[in-house]
């Protein structure tokens, strides 16, 4: 799938490393990797108290452009998760 301008700014607002916040109304506990030059994003989040789990990969190619690769889930989860995804500390 083809990332959206609106994803793609949504993930470059993040905060990198490890850090909780909330999206709508759960909480999560989050982890943003950034490799191979800024290539490549890794995201993973654990919903705390909960069982929610969001993994995903970001390549952002000359050739076709920025790629998303859900983990075992559907994209649109993922789309979702990460445009209501507020952290608690803003940079």
């Amino acid at each position: 799938m083809t990332a959206s301008s609106a994803f793609l700014k949504a993930i470059d607002d993040l905060p990198i490393g490890t850090f909780t916040g909330a999206a709508s109304p759960r909480r999560y506990l989050v982890s943003h990797q950034i490799m191979a030059g800024g290539k490549s994003h890794k995201r993973v989040a654990y919903q705390l108290g909960g069982p929610d789990y969001i993994s995903l990969n970001l390549y952002l190619t000359r050739k076709s452009g920025a790629l998303l690769r859900p983990c075992e889930m559907p994209a649109e989860k993922v789309v979702a998760f990460v445009l209501a995804l507020v952290p608690d500390v803003q940079e």
